[in-house]
């Protein structure tokens, strides 16, 4: 007989519940984040085990990776995505391992487990990122300050350091203090950027898939990183609608008899992808005449945002067919129509 099993996980334990094919219970124990018991726990079922349900949460990775090492069948369920009865009148962590446990009915959504071989790379693109939102806060807090205390404009390229050239002086002791603070976190956070940029091109080392990406008109080889390894095996998508949805590029909307219900999950999808594709849509404006003319045209329709989304969704679906096909960029049958 197979058995299920369900791990309802937490920050520092983890409900842990076996079944069989008739949903009984064989086991029911909350378990310490410890990769051993939880392996220990499971030892005398392994032979009849058919597979493991985790949940999806922010720590996931040591328990997941841990138990496919181990060779035993894994799931990641989508917990955004489960419904559960909801005339329940109580639940808790028994309850939501053994919903868990039941993958044979097929009732759960299942996450794509990103290949571990390249995750921490992924995950170093996506700290850089949180890095450069840390020091545009501070170039653009100092650069208030040079603009209320002396009435003068100083280039984002300056404060970086793009642009050699000197800080303007404060006169005021507290006001440079302010400035000198934003000064020495702004370059402690360049140096950490410029470091994980050397240590993500050195790991990819200019792979055919990322020289593809940046046939693309605005998109250069810190968006194309970001978009190969966001995405990772393309065939997990099976429709380019799929794929610009998880891009979070498609309008999110719940019509009932033609009338909006509601907005649907706006949220729902790769945050990091919408990212990197509304930044390419915004230099692909600059640079790409086909671009440039569509965003004219479609701004005096509607807005500048909804073209920019425009183009965001169109750069998706070019990039869909570029990864599946291996084929370069064409602009013209893009902005064809």
């Amino acid at each position: 007989m197979k058995l299920y099993c369900g791990i309802d996980l937490h920050s520092n334990n983890h409900w842990l519940t076996l079944i069989n094919e008739h949903d009984e219970r064989l086991v029911e124990q909350r378990l310490a984040n410890d990769l051993s018991v939880t392996l220990a726990v499971l030892a005398p079922y392994r032979e009849a085990l058919a597979a493991i349900a985790v949940e999806s949460t922010f720590n996931w990775y040591w328990l997941v990776d841990g138990l496919m090492q181990a060779g035993y069948r894994v799931k990641l369920v989508n917990t955004s995505a489960v419904r559960q009865y909801e005339g329940l009148k109580h639940r808790d962590d028994c309850d939501d391992a053994f919903h868990l446990a039941q993958l044979r009915l097929g009732i759960l959504p299942c996450g794509y487990i990103y290949p571990r071989s390249q995750r921490a790379v992924r995950d170093l693109l996506r700290h850089r990122c949180r890095l450069v939102r840390q020091r545009t806060m501070n170039v653009l807090a100092a650069k208030s300050c040079y603009a209320r205390e002396l009435n003068i404009k100083v280039s984002s390229a300056v404060m970086i350091g793009t642009k050699q050239q000197p800080w303007p002086v404060v006169t005021e002791p507290q006001i440079a203090l302010v400035i000198d603070a934003h000064r020495v976190i702004i370059e402690a956070l360049t140096q950490q950027i410029w470091r994980i940029e050397t240590m993500v091109r050195q790991e990819l080392k200019d792979a055919p898939a990322y020289r593809r990406l940046q046939t693309v008109n605005g998109i250069g080889p810190i968006l194309a990183w970001t978009i190969g390894l966001e995405v990772g095996d393309i065939r997990r998508f099976t429709r380019v609608g799929q794929f610009a949805s998880y891009c979070r590029c498609v309008q999110s909307c719940a019509l009932s008899n033609g009338k909006k219900k509601g907005d649907g999950n706006r949220k729902n999808g790769n945050a990091y992808l919408s990212w990197a594709f509304h930044e390419a849509a915004h230099f692909a404006v600059r640079y790409l005449p086909q671009a440039r003319h569509y965003y004219e045209c479609k701004s005096r329709q509607r807005s500048r945002i909804v073209a920019i989304r425009a183009i965001a969704h169109k750069l998706a679906r070019a990039c869909y067919y570029i990864l599946r096909d291996d084929v370069p960029f064409d602009a013209d049958k893009l902005f064809s129509h």
